[in-house]
């Protein structure tokens, strides 16, 4: 699904609204952070955060290798 959507001045800022059907349908609300992904066919707004998702893929790499130390330093 696409929907079209202007660039809106803000303050002295450029912005989006999305419309609440969007926002419902994704289960976001005000104060929920959005991401910006550059992608090769332009920009993707998405709640997914790819750094976060790339430092847990490496402490899951991990994990079993250091679960005595992990245990060790939760308590």
């Amino acid at each position: 699904m696409s929907e079209k959507i202007k660039l809106r001045k803000i303050g002295n800022s450029q912005g989006v609204v999305l419309p609440k059907e969007i926002l419902e349908r994704h289960g976001l609300a005000e104060g929920d952070t959005l991401y910006i992904v550059d992608t090769a066919e332009g920009i993707k707004l998405t709640p997914y955060n790819p750094v976060l998702a790339k430092g847990m893929e490496a402490f899951a790499r991990t994990r079993r290798k250091y679960r005595n130390a992990l245990r060790e330093l939760a308590k």
